[in-house]
């Protein structure tokens, strides 16, 4: 086993005993008993437990690296000067887009991952994280509103898991081009994203739907406000980038027959999957299913068929979360093709993003 499997696994370990016993001191973390009070008790008790939980983690690791090496270098390396710049950036790019989506869309996805993946992918897996987790906690408990959420702190782990993942995969190389695929490969991978799109249309967006309007606005619950004007510009440009991403990735995979494109869904379903396991507790357990987003009207509509709120909002983020990811990993993926080479090769983890493989 190497070295860095070694620190990762002693890290995860870590991270894994804090949060068992901070829910086990802290006791229960039901909010339904007073709901008045004890949403807030609640978010502010599992963030504290989380926060604990990835700080001793990240410090396991940085232990068992100086330990192993006597020196730093894993962790250091992905924060350069233009990593630390790069990072604000992308957690604007995040919130911008996440709060457009909540306040004025009604679509099951979020996109407020975009920034945390391209850090994750171009620094590392480390700066990914601490990307996302910083967002969704800047997004809580500094900016006002407009742009402040109330439901984003207690999902910061899932951000930092979506970082962490974005990191890897980007140094497993996931996200290198492959032009001129040979026809062979290039069906069988075609076969697979066709397969991951008719799973998300036929099992996401169309249940979604299934009273046959397609509105890509939400409108106003009664007696609320309609949402800022800003917002309704912002959709619109989103909307435009989904349009985008959608045929971006046609091109990629039938005009210059880049099977990149197939081995980004693939790692952006794998996340999607992993962010919705770990965030159904979180919004059933703290928010009761209700974040805020379009998403709440399928864990309403699970309900009503019968499921449990658990079972309800398991179900609605393994259809929204992967359709979510797929998407961003793609964005992010186009993203990197449309930038310099050389301007990518330049970030710590860039010249994996970049790179062209010949298998």
């Amino acid at each position: 086993m190497s070295q860095t499997w070694v620190r990762a696994i002693v890290g995860l370990v870590a991270f894994f005993v804090v949060l068992v016993v901070g829910i086990n001191v802290t006791g229960s973390l039901d909010v339904t008993a007073d709901p008045d009070t004890g949403l807030i008790a609640a978010q502010n008790t599992i963030i504290a437990i989380l926060a604990a939980a990835v700080l001793v983690g990240l410090a396991a690791y940085a232990v068992t690296e100086y330990a192993q090496t006597r020196r730093l270098d894993s962790i250091t390396s992905q924060f350069d000067t233009r990593t630390i710049v790069l990072i604000p950036i992308a957690i604007a790019i995040n919130i911008i887009l996440g709060q457009t989506v909540a306040a004025a869309l009604k679509v099951p996805i979020y996109l407020d991952s975009i920034g945390t993946i391209l850090v994750g992918v171009l620094a590392g897996p480390i700066a990914g994280a601490v990307t996302g987790g910083l967002t969704n906690l800047i997004w809580t408990y500094v900016l006002p509103a407009p742009f402040h959420s109330d439901y984003a702190a207690p999902f910061f782990i899932v951000a930092v898991e979506i970082g962490l993942l974005a990191g890897v995969f980007g140094r497993l190389g996931f996200f290198r081009s492959r032009p001129n695929t040979p026809p062979e490969r290039l069906a069988i991978g075609g076969l697979i994203v066709v397969a991951i799109v008719a799973v998300i249309a036929v099992y996401g967006f169309l249940p979604f739907y299934s009273e046959g309007q397609l509105t890509f606005f939400a409108p106003p619950a009664e007696g609320a406000a309609a949402p800022d004007p800003v917002f309704v510009i912002l959709g619109w440009l989103i909307a435009l980038l989904l349009l985008g991403a959608v045929v971006g990735l046609l091109v990629l995979l039938f005009v210059k027959r880049d099977l990149g494109a197939a081995y980004v869904f693939v790692a952006g379903l794998v996340v999607g999957i992993v962010s919705a396991i770990i965030s159904a507790p979180i919004s059933s357990i703290v928010f009761g299913g209700v974040t805020g987003s379009g998403t709440d009207v399928l864990v309403a509509a699970f309900q009503q068929a019968g499921n449990t709120l658990g079972e309800a909002v398991l179900k609605q983020g393994l259809l929204s979360d992967p359709i979510d990811k797929t998407l961003t990993f793609f964005i992010v993926f186009a993203l990197l093709g449309a930038l310099s080479r050389r301007f990518v090769a330049r970030f710590p983890q860039g010249e994996r993003a970049v790179g062209l493989t010949e298998d």
